[in-house]
């Protein structure tokens, strides 16, 4: 049953790690291994080659999460919590899915939900591993990683049979049974291995743990908390941690910092602050047992911290309360570490969790701050991997023994400077591509579906990486006829799709690579334009209405597709917004000009000053075919009850034209939030004479509809948000407005504004509306083409025969992207044009590339140098990176060109986290082809799979029905790409199979 992990017996999960790594050079999907060959630095009297792993979470609740974490350069594990609450006791209160990590993390689970017997068999198991694994790979030292218990959560728990067995026997495992397991397999299995022998078997140690992390609930008196740690020093003689929680800090500095940060929405009271350990009681206690530790021959020191408790209410998760951690925990952890080093001179040591990733950990242990144990990052996209990149920053780090306060300081004056732990104002774009998750052959490039062009982005990418940034814009221009434009403008709603997304805030660097390769590349791409025959031949001869960036992508791909086109716009320029509105602090009329060449290219006229009156007047010069591409020029109103207020299109274009703005004052108001809004407040901002600029929206900023960039550009340049406003009327420099409030979400989903009563006035001399402009509907009345109440026609075929539409005129204010894809549309449809020239996924980077790339942040010290694409249409994997079970499994399957991800069953426990990063409307542990173990788990289970029967068929399980299967026979009636699969787990993946 899929929620219910079924613990891998130690031969079957050695037989995995080698037959892995022979054929293929990973473990457990880890192929960045990590060797260290410098020293090892002394900690309770054992060693760690370096001093980060996984926190005590789902990282570590598995033996195979800690062989996965080892591989990958980790050397401190602090194993999940025991308590003596278990298995299908514990299982009950966990609701599932129970981790939720898309930004900051959520988790609603606590400690292992694995019987306590079974956690000690997986860790004696582990340990067992990483010391077989540490001599055969030459991954370091045999004894250059350490153990690190934890247990919780009141003295009487722990001082039960089944926990203190648990506690001596990882004091010494030697006499049970799982340790004569793992120590007969290994002799009985040398042949197995090229540098274990019988001597190194038996002299591994069977002194699995000799530390301790208590790790209290939430609530936890401080007498009790004392009497865990003397009991686990004095009776246990354990080094022992204690787990202090975030709430140290108290209610209003934690609420504060939060909000400060932009992490307002996220909900807790006082609760936990009062009930939880108090600042003045936990200083006097860790001094006593300091001296307590001491007195022992032990060392005693403080993890920080623990998760932080906040309500559910936004349905994360199944619950009524949940933990938070990641980079909303990173400054206020950081912020208990100060305080204590503080109070403590330094001496005091602190082992650290809360939101440390591969941006910050050098600055951690340059602090003093060690072992550094985390559990979101790895949870993310890139998975343990993540780990790799950490091991090689501390690389040849000297150790500090003491804690730096002054560089603890100012990590959390960081903090507070740095964009990493500062929440985006506007809530994160749906990232799914709208599709149901498929069974097999799932690997898709997000980004593209998320393109309203389906611009083949990887392979462009591709090309700017490898510096041919000619290939890159032919790329590009196979879809996109304005790459300049888009280079600078597109609100690449592709970056919400991407994968990359999930490391840093950007993603891959879409539009700037656009934008180099348009500019690098235009030279070489322009002269094969020019010099090219048309795709095609056709005998319409087209009329395109309207020079703007719709107009001239309408004609570039008509042109291209072999029609006769003239483009009539009625100013003296092409370009349209771009050129007449668009401020050039945005986009140079440089880019604008290279674009309208281009567009160009093939042919196309152009006549200029003629403003069209109607359809007939096209068709009787013999045009057999017209495309309205006219802009959304009309005004919109705010609709003040008294005053006078400015069209924002005519605003723009008359800064942009140098016009005389003097009479505007000084006190600047633009009513409306959205990307026009804010270039509108940026260029007010710049006129001679004004002194402030203020955007009045009726809702608060996270719900403006502007895009994230450009609000913050917007700030950036002084505009000043006067939110939670609705304008009633301007009068002698004042605008009147009515107070809202955010009420119950409206269609668009957004909370809807509802007038308080209250009126507030804001200076005023001029007010400009940018609250959505309309589009003229002359040429389609005298067409006679029907249009909604917005004044658009149904499509781009209009519903009259040789009248077409593009852009604004087609669907109200566009994107210029939108624009090109409706040009596209047109083209389609008129002469069946092609847009299909590059096949993105085999022109994007190689599979060695997209493996090498996955789990790299880019930090500070070492940005990435390549434009970040992961190549997730050649190799996804992400549901597999980011299982901390290893449920999910990529295999290779002759006969398919993907790479098939397997679900295995018995190693799930349903935590959700695969289902939160695949980039389809899906849930891998559900919905992707599962390999059961037993006949028990697949009857208790709905998903789609398969299951090996002693005869050597295979009994699969697919929405047609249920049935026994010779794979073998391509004619057995199984889907071939099932049947494929399922032989090839067979064939070249047997160790995936219950033995």
């Amino acid at each position: 049953m899929s929620d219910i992990m079924r613990p891998i017996p130690f031969a079957q999960m050695m037989d995995w790690i080698l037959t892995e790594h022979a054929n293929l050079g990973s473990v457990f999907g880890v192929r960045k291994i990590v060797r260290h060959e410098g020293g090892a630095d002394p900690i309770f009297n054992e060693k760690i080659e370096s001093p980060f792993g996984p926190a005590a979470g789902p990282n570590s609740q598995l033996a195979q999460n800690i062989v996965a974490s080892y591989v990958a350069g980790s050397r401190f594990f602090e194993v999940k919590t025991v308590q003596v609450m278990d298995g299908a006791e514990l299982s009950a209160c966990v609701n599932k899915p129970c981790i939720v990590a898309e930004d900051e993390c959520y988790n609603c689970e606590w400690s292992t939900e694995l019987e306590v017997s079974q956690a000690l068999n997986e860790y004696v198991k582990a340990w067992w591993a990483c010391k077989l694994l540490s001599r055969e790979l030459g991954l370091g030292a045999a004894d250059g990683f350490v153990f690190n218990m934890s247990v919780g959560y009141d003295l009487e728990g722990i001082k039960s049979a089944k926990v203190d067995n648990y506690i001596e026997s990882m004091k010494d495992a030697s006499n049970t049974a799982v340790w004569a397991e793992c120590r007969d397999w290994a002799l009985a299995n040398l042949d197995r291995f090229e540098h274990v022998d019988a001597e190194f078997v038996n002299s591994v140690s069977p002194h699995v743990s000799t530390s301790v992390t208590e790790s209290t609930l939430h609530g936890c008196p401080p007498a009790e908390i004392e009497r865990i740690a003397t009991y686990l020093i004095c009776e246990k003689g354990l080094n022992t941690y204690i787990k202090c929680n975030p709430t140290l800090l108290g209610y209003d500095y934690a609420r504060a910092r939060l909000n400060e940060l932009g992490f307002d929405y996220i909900a807790f009271d006082d609760k936990h602050f009062v009930e939880d350990l108090q600042w003045e009681d936990a200083v006097p206690m860790m001094r006593r047992l300091i001296d307590l530790a001491a007195s022992h021959g032990l060392a005693f020191g403080v993890k920080l911290t623990n998760t932080f408790p906040v309500d559910v209410t936004r349905s994360e998760l199944p619950s009524e309360e949940m933990y938070m951690s990641g980079r909303s925990l990173f400054p206020l952890t950081v912020e208990v570490a100060r305080r204590i080093s503080a109070e403590f001179d330094g001496k005091l040591r602190i082992s650290y969790s809360g939101g440390a990733d591969a941006r910050n950990i050098h600055d951690l242990y340059a602090a003093g701050i060690w072992p550094i144990t985390m559990a979101t990052t790895v949870l993310k996209p890139g998975g343990y991997e993540r780990f790799s990149q950490i091991a090689h920053i501390l690389e040849g780090m000297e150790r500090r023994e003491d804690v730096d306060v002054a560089a603890v300081t100012a990590l959390g004056e960081k903090a507070t400077e740095s964009s990493l732990y500062h929440k985006p104002i506007k809530p994160a774009k749906p990232h799914k591509v709208s599709a149901p998750l498929p069974l097999t052959s799932c690997f898709t490039a997000p980004c593209r579906s998320g393109c309203p062009i389906q611009q083949d982005i990887p392979a462009y990418l591709h090309a700017v990486d490898e510096g041919n940034l000619a290939e890159a814009l032919r790329i590009i221009v196979s879809r996109n006829a304005l790459p300049h434009i888009t280079g600078n403008l597109c609100p690449h709603p592709c970056g919400a799709k991407c994968e990359r997304a999930f490391y840093e805030a950007e993603g891959a660097q879409i539009r700037t690579s656009k934008l180099k390769a348009a500019r690098g590349g235009f030279d070489e791409v322009l002269a094969e334009l020019k010099a090219a025959k048309p795709a095609g031949s056709s005998d319409k001869r087209v009329a395109v209405v309207g020079g703007g960036p719709a107009g001239l992508a309408t004609a570039f791909f008509l042109t291209r597709a072999g029609a006769d086109v003239t483009i009539i716009e009625r100013t003296n320029r092409l370009g349209g917004v771009a050129r007449h509105v668009i401020p050039e602090f945005r986009i140079s009329h440089n880019d604008i000009d290279a674009d309208e060449q281009l567009c160009l290219a093939f042919g196309a006229k152009v006549e200029l000053g003629r403003e069209v009156k109607s359809v007939d007047e096209l068709k009787a010069e013999g045009y057999t075919d017209v495309v309205v591409c006219v802009g959304a020029w009309a005004p919109g109103h705010v609709g003040l009850e008294y005053g006078e207020e400015h069209d924002v299109l005519e605003f723009l274009r008359a800064a942009k034209d140098g016009e005389d703005l003097s009479a505007l004052g000084s006190d600047i108001v633009i009513v409306g939030a959205g990307n026009t809004a804010m270039d509108a407040a940026r260029v007010a901002k710049r006129l001679p004479g004004v002194e402030n600029v203020r955007i009045v929206y009726r809702r608060t900023k996270r719900f403006m509809p502007a895009d994230e960039d450009e609000l913050q550009e917007a700030l950036a340049d002084g505009v000043e948000f006067c939110e939670l406003l609705a304008p009633k009327g301007v009068a002698d420099g004042k605008l009147t407005c009515d107070v809202m409030r955010l009420g119950e979400p409206d269609e668009s989903g957004r909370q809807r504004p509802v007038a308080t009563g209250e009126t507030v006035e804001v200076p005023a001399t001029a007010v400009i509306c940018a609250v959505g402009e309309h589009i003229e509907g002359g040429v389609y009345a005298s067409a006679g083409v029907e249009v909604d109440r917005k004044g658009r026609p149904a499509g781009t075929a209009t519903g009259v025969d040789g009248v077409w539409a593009a852009g604004d005129c087609r669907r109200g204010p566009a994107t210029f992207v939108e624009a090109i894809a409706d040009a596209q549309a047109v083209a389609r449809d008129m002469l069946g044009a092609d847009f299909n020239a590059y096949a993105e996924a085999n022109a994007a980077a190689s599979v060695e590339q997209c493996y090498e790339r996955k789990g790299t942040l880019s930090t500070e010290a070492a940005p990435l140098a390549h434009s970040r694409c992961l190549g997730c249409a050649k190799v996804c994997e992400v549901c597999c990176d980011v299982c901390p079970n290893r449920a999910n499994v990529a295999i290779d399957v002759p006969g398919l060109a993907q790479h098939q991800v397997i679900h295995v069953d018995g190693m799930c426990n349903e935590c959700g986290n695969c289902a939160v990063f695949c980039p389809w409307e899906g849930r891998p542990f559900k919905d992707k082809l599962t390999l059961f173990w037993s006949a028990e788990d697949m009857g208790a289970s709905e998903n789609r799979g398969f299951l090996p029967q002693a005869d050597g068929s295979f009994l699969v399980r697919l929405a047609s029905g249920t049935g026994a299967y010779d794979v073998d026979d391509a004619n057995c009636g199984l889907p071939e790409d099932v049947r494929l699969t399922i032989r090839a787990v067979r064939d070249n993946y047997g160790y995936l199979l219950a033995k």
